[in-house]
């Protein structure tokens, strides 16, 4: 099946935002490889389409600044641990995505030539241009900034046209929808309300700095798949926009 004609899509170069807890699988803990393979998929039905993607990735599944396991360390400390993490979940990310034959790069904001490439922010956008997946790690390479910020930073650093933030659930619903069965669905929100509403689509700062620039976030269901491949398609019901102001 050939591609869909690039006018056909909203987007020209994306920013996907995905949970270290989304590369769990079924553990309890760590990486889960079929999980990995599974998103890798779903990252390539979007690059096949001819749209140029980015990706960040969170450590949650591992280790977490603010977190029990961290128990009273300092929060520096705990926080480069954690970035830490998002470059092993970066790593293991790339190994999925070249398997089935997508190159990728691997862009840390801390040093691991060993690893990966270090963060340059022209850098990043010619290997998008040259159609390879750009998975950003390490976070912003700050301790008290999380990888919602990180990814808000990048979309806007390599001029992506959207953040797309893939959740469990489809949507921003006006409660948590897993505890409370009348929480609603929002079709589109404003940051404003988000902020004010404190909704936990991304933190306050990520919320904020995209606010700023006016860059959309949208909010989706990763676990239905092909769902990545709908929302660059512009297919309607699927997720939450985040904008400055509702349609």
């Amino acid at each position: 099946m050939s591609p869909e004609p690039k006018n056909a899509l909203a987007y020209r170069r994306v920013l996907l935002k995905i949970s270290g807890e989304a590369l769990i699988g079924e553990q309890s803990f760590g990486i889960d490889i079929n999980v990995a393979r599974s998103v890798a998929e779903e990252i390539k039905q979007v690059h096949n389409l001819g749209i140029e993607v980015a990706v960040v990735v969170g450590g949650g599944n591992i280790f977490r600044g603010l977190s029990k396991s961290a128990g009273d360390m300092d929060r520096s400390s705990a926080d480069y641990i954690g970035m830490l993490a998002t470059v092993m979940n970066a790593v293991v990310l790339q190994d999925a995505l070249e398997k089935i034959g997508i190159q990728t790069r691997v862009l840390s904001a801390i040093d691991i030539p060993q690893l990966a490439e270090s963060f340059i922010r022209r850098r990043a956008s010619r290997h998008l241009e040259k159609g390879r997946i750009v998975i950003f790690a390490a976070g912003t390479g700050n301790p008290f900034f999380s990888t919602d910020s990180a990814a808000a930073l990048r979309a806007l650093e390599i001029k992506a046209d959207v953040i797309l933030k893939a959740t469990k659930v489809d949507g921003v619903y006006s409660a948590d929808p897993m505890t409370n069965p009348t929480a609603t669905r929002f079709e589109s929100i404003t940051y404003q309300e988000v902020l004010e509403k404190q909704l936990k689509v991304m933190d306050a700062s990520a919320i904020s700095l995209c606010m700023d620039i006016n860059l959309p976030i949208v909010v989706f269901n990763m676990r239905t798949s092909g769902n990545i491949a709908r929302v660059v398609q512009n297919e309607a019901g699927i997720g939450t926009r985040v904008c400055l102001k509702k349609p």
